[in-house]
């Protein structure tokens, strides 16, 4: 019996006949589609797809694809937020011959899950494809281009083929077509708005504190010393940052998360109480839902980590650790115990939980996890994190949990369950710019942390930290680097850092901005240069991103017209200003990477 894939295109209003992937009827088999337009959402209409053996002999299935959605054009970029060890951008050009799967499973030991939408526009038009559904499903949404075409579709594969039986139904998941316009904000905001009035998914609001500079005493890396990080600290206050985040090495391994010996309990109390008696807070790097093989956790309680099909334990390459079951109620007693520890006895005021793997698991055969069926473990998995997040607001409802699922396209259900978003390990300036731009459209009242400057262009690129609202942050070592560090330097704070930090830690304590109002007003790919605009205190700030840029004219979106504006150019040494009369707010500046301004 050949095996088949079921196609139903996105644009069929009715029942179609069913399509093998070479455009050939599968006798017998019929598709049901049924849309409903989503009430208070225009642009979008949610689709139930089914498919019906009504012939008289069974059809076995590979796959079925639906939901299909087209797009024409010369130059098409694309929104594909999905997870993969490349780390790629999630804003990508949709050129000849491109395919990308989009699998929001696990893509690798370490990398899975995303955001459940894909987006395809022009300068003319948007067109978006997505999950309708209250959990992560593990579908894939490929992306490809034939000739002048861009196509996006929602992919079921099935593990082994399916054998559909005359009489036998199959349903797919619940999916969400949407035409919009500019880039993929648009789509991303009302898709968002949907799943909270349908789902009920509330976007978390972050505290006060979320907002304040950070210093990370990860320059020191894995073997940072305790008198390291407390002789830091006067140039940290000296410089304005507010948070101290003490990084990765303090464990004695993963999975046994007590002070090793070089550290000890004693030392993090120490160091705890220099931070806040220094008058800042101390967050907690910490990889929860791993133990490294050796671990004495996994050693003593293998019923704690999660099975394979096969078997075996799922891999944690980056750390070479086992996942532990999300889904487990002896994994949660030993997660809030050790959550006890770090806040009640070390004295932490919040946690950066790091790493890409938090990001999504496999499914989970783990008879202990008492699930339903093993991808339950991946439905569910949001449940371990608001597990945590419960436990933290408990004992200090101001605490800031940030959540870096390092280069991954963050698991969209997670999003309630932490309250400091983050760059999380950009490849480049562009990456930390497009990540605000996305992480502002689902929850606008979501702290975003720029991460290290040291990981933006050059090492050194504040103002694509600040120009689009994002916390300040950086990994520097003074006075002097660890001589065990791999980079052994390369953090250093130089006489050149150290003046870019003194202009601009003031600067984004002053404006602010990452509590401001992100406006959606140009096209990330196709305006040009590269605006973001945020609204603040009655202001407009508008920043803008090209190499160089030699007069041309930019037209400063979102003013009024009968009024007149006065332009500061805020970030610049003189802090030059002139006057633009909101009728005709077209600018001609001449600058090289970036020009930002405060507009009154």
């Amino acid at each position: 019996m050949a095996a088949f894939v079921l196609l139903i295109a996105g644009c069929v209003p009715k029942p179609t006949d069913c399509l093998l992937s070479g455009g050939r009827v599968i006798a017998g088999v019929d598709c049901i589609v049924t849309c409903q337009d989503a009430e208070g959402f225009d642009s979008l209409t949610v689709r139930s797809v089914s498919f019906i053996n009504n012939g008289t002999k069974p059809v076995k299935v590979d796959a079925m694809e639906t939901s299909r959605i087209c797009l024409e054009g010369e130059e098409i970029w694309s929104f594909q937020p999905t997870s993969s060890g490349e780390r790629l951008d999630w804003v990508l050009p949709v050129k000849k011959g491109f395919k990308k799967r989009n699998y929001l499973g696990m893509n690798g030991p370490d990398y899975g899950g995303g955001i459940p939408m894909v987006s395809l526009w022009t300068p003319e038009a948007n067109i978006s494809v997505g999950m309708a559904e209250p959990v992560l499903r593990l579908v894939s949404m490929p992306v490809k281009r034939y000739g002048n075409t861009a196509e996006a579709c929602i992919r079921k594969d099935f593990d082994e083929p399916l054998v559909l039986q005359p009489g036998d139904t199959l349903k797919a998941y619940d999916q969400f077509i949407m035409h919009s316009s500019g880039d993929f904000f648009n789509p991303l905001r009302e898709y968002t708005l949907y799943m909270q009035a349908t789902f009920g998914f509330e976007p978390p609001v972050s505290p006060a504190d979320a907002y304040e500079p950070v210093w990370c005493a990860w320059g020191y890396e894995r073997t940072f010393t305790v008198d390291e990080v407390i002789g830091t600290l006067p140039k940290v206050v000296e410089l304005g940052f507010k948070w101290v985040d003490v990084d990765d090495g303090y464990q004695i391994c993963e999975g046994d998360w007590e002070a090793n010996s070089r550290i000890t309990d004693d030392g993090m109390r120490r160091m705890t109480q220099a931070i806040h008696d220094a008058g800042l807070k101390a967050k907690l790097w910490w990889a929860p839902m791993c133990a490294d093989p050796g671990s004495q956790l996994a050693q003593k309680h293998p019923e704690l980590l999660l099975v394979q099909k096969d078997g075996t334990h799922e891999d944690i390459s980056w750390w070479d650790s086992w996942y532990l079951s999300p889904i487990n109620q002896g994994v949660m007693d030993y997660t809030l115990d050790l959550v006890d520890r770090f806040m009640l006895d070390w004295g932490f005021d919040g946690f950066k939980l790091d790493g890409q793997y938090l990001n999504l698991c496999e499914p989970d055969y783990n008879p202990t996890s008492n699930l339903d069926y093993p991808e339950q473990a991946c439905e569910r998995y949001p449940e371990f994190v608001k597990g945590i997040k419960e436990h933290v607001d408990a004992i200090n409802p101001d605490a800031v949990v940030q959540l870096c699922p390092c280069g991954c396209a963050i698991n969209f259900y997670l999003l309630p369950y932490f309250n400091q978003s983050v760059a999380s390990d950009p490849t480049s300036s562009a990456q930390i710019r497009m990540k605000r731009k996305t992480y502002a459209a689902m929850c606008p009242d979501l702290a975003y942390y720029a991460d290290h400057v040291e990981l933006s262009d050059g090492g050194l690129d504040f103002p694509s930290q600040v120009g689009v609202g994002g916390v300040i942050g950086t990994k520097f070592t003074w006075p002097k680097a660890n001589p065990d560090a791999t980079e052994c330097g390369g953090s250093l704070l130089t006489e050149e850092k150290e003046a870019l930090l003194r202009k601009w830690v003031p600067i984004y304590s002053e404006k602010m901005l990452s509590r401001g109002n992100y406006l959606n007003l140009y096209d990330l790919c196709f305006d040009k240069p590269e605006a973001h605009v945020i609204e603040k205190d009655g202001a407009m700030y508008y920043a803008f991103y090209a190499p160089e840029w030699n007069g041309e004219a930019i037209e400063l979106r979102g003013l009024e017209a009968g009024k007149t504006y006065t332009v500061t150019e805020y970030s610049s040494d003189e802090k030059r200003s002139y006057e633009i009369d909101g009728n005709n707010p077209v600018i001609f500046p001449t600058f090289e990477k970036n020009y930002l301004i405060e507009v009154k």
